[in-house]
């Protein structure tokens, strides 16, 4: 079945899935879940070019510190309003999963209320598959809404970007709750880094369905390159003004 999808540095407009046989697969050792130590099987993606790996790090590093010295205006001045609205706990911590299924600590600003996973049960999952997303969540407090909608809550994940957990560009990190409800195909979005943008993330974020996010990351996936990377960039800050599909 085919899809639709946004056109990106020549893209067109419908993608086909593409089967990947045992032989292309990788086995990585699964995260330790529910007390036991389980595997999956990673199918092989990514650009495999060590100069392209070495230039997408650099890329990485060098504009991980300018957004960092760019947005420290905005960043402490979240930093201290939650401090005192927070009592004193903002920065949220999530375990989530990375390339080939290696666990780190993910950092965002705190956008919920203190207790939010606690009574998450209470809240409808207006999304099909396994992500939760609620546009009207009464647990996020306002001034978290605020930083949710022009993505300041996610700039505390530069410190993952300069320690080498994510990537500036990549598919968003999911949870292990997540990922254990994952089909065999949708596996392969764990194959790269994961990071602050990617196709999702310019195209309607949390208006796409879960299924259409996945193969856009394949998409990704099986055309990455230091162009495609650098496009990407670009195209984010409009993306993030426009304000669509961040909730």
């Amino acid at each position: 079945m085919a899809i639709q999808t946004a056109s990106v540095a020549g893209a067109p407009a419908r993608v086909e899935p593409r089967a990947w046989p045992l032989s292309e697969r990788r086995r990585h050792p699964r995260p330790h879940f529910a007390g036991k130590l389980r595997y999956w099987e990673v199918p092989a993606g990514g650009n495999p070019s060590r100069l392209y790996t070495r230039l997408k790090r650099l890329l990485d590093i060098a504009g991980g510190l300018v957004l960092v010295v760019l947005s420290l205006p905005i960043t402490l001045t979240a930093f201290l309003i939650l401090c005192v609205t927070t009592r004193g706990r903002p920065l949220f911590r999530q375990p989530r999963v990375g390339a080939c299924g290696r666990l780190f600590t993910l950092y965002k600003f705190r956008t919920m209320v203190l207790d939010a996973e606690r009574v998450q049960h209470a809240v409808e999952n207006e999304h099909r598959g396994p992500i939760f997303k609620n546009r009207r969540d009464p647990r996020i407090t306002r001034f978290g809404a605020l930083l949710r909608k022009l993505s300041i809550d996610e700039l505390p994940q530069l410190i993952n970007v300069l320690r080498g957990d994510m990537s500036l560009v990549g598919p968003r990190p999911p949870l292990e709750s997540e990922v254990l409800r994952y089909e065999n195909w949708q596996l392969r979005r764990l194959c790269v880094k994961p990071g602050l943008t990617c196709l999702w993330q310019v195209s309607g974020r949390s208006e796409i369905g879960f299924e259409q996010w996945v193969r856009m990351d394949l998409w990704y996936i099986d055309r990455q390159s230091l162009r495609l990377d650098l496009t990407l960039l670009v195209r984010t800050p409009l993306s993030v003004l426009s304000c669509r599909g961040a909730y």
